[in-house]
């Protein structure tokens, strides 16, 4: 098993990943609510979808970050044709319900391998590890309590997310931050080929690293698994 000191984390499609009754059960809910335009369900389902990759284009260009609440403006107004008065919109509220769906419909952990490697990593005390997450329609906070209740915290020794930091993977200043974060008291001579960053995502995670000089390894959207790391 090659070691390294540090263990930076993607969270999505790295280690787990949406609960596809979440995203039916999202669509329904805008569907009802907010469907002026009387559009279907698959058609609402389209706009969520476009306005991901769209979000996910933007911030992985900018660096910077555009917010959930920012996201669920854009999909009410793509399924109202860009004619829905904002003015009494409580986007707190709105969110909050959000939550209570996504906790009623939990994320899953990506592979059932992702535990027992994170587990492996931890064992010798000798490393620390940490999640870089980009966000999306989910904020930070709320994902905060999904790694609690699938249990991946108790093998994580910090997490950073780019709606609370303002920043989005590749931009170099998070991986940066990441750097800045880790315990020196553990690893006072720290160097970056001792640390490693796993994610799926070929330009946000591998390019955003090795910009910076930190170890990579792409998994999930190739033909290798969390299990590399202790190989």
């Amino acid at each position: 098993m090659a070691y390294y000191k540090h263990y930076s984390f993607d969270l999505w499609l790295t280690l787990i990943k949406s609960n596809p009754t979440f995203k039916l059960e999202r669509t329904k809910y805008f569907y009802e609510r907010f469907n002026s335009k009387h559009k279907s369900i698959d058609e609402i389902a389209v706009i969520f979808r476009q306005v991901d990759l769209m979000v996910n284009a933007i911030n992985e260009k900018t660096g910077k970050n555009v917010d959930a609440d920012e996201m669920y403006l854009m999909v009410i107004s793509m399924i109202n044709d860009f004619s829905f008065e904002f003015q009494n919109l409580d986007l707190e509220a709105l969110y909050n319900e959000m939550e209570e769906l996504i906790f009623a419909h939990m994320p899953l952990l990506y592979c059932d391998n992702c535990l027992p490697v994170l587990a492996k990593i931890k064992k010798p005390e000798l490393s620390t590890t940490n999640i870089l997450s980009n966000t999306g329609f989910i904020k930070g906070k709320t994902l905060r309590k999904v790694i609690n209740h699938l249990g991946i915290d108790e093998f994580i020794d910090f997490q950073l997310y780019s709606d609370e930091v303002r920043m989005s993977k590749p931009n170099p200043n998070f991986f940066e931050l990441m750097l800045n974060t880790i315990d020196r008291e553990k690893h006072p001579e720290l160097i970056l080929n001792n640390v490693i960053h796993v994610g799926d995502n070929p330009h946000a995670d591998i390019r955003g690293a090795e910009a910076l000089g930190i170890k990579s390894m792409l998994i999930n959207s190739n033909n290798q698994s969390i299990l590399q790391l202790l190989s």
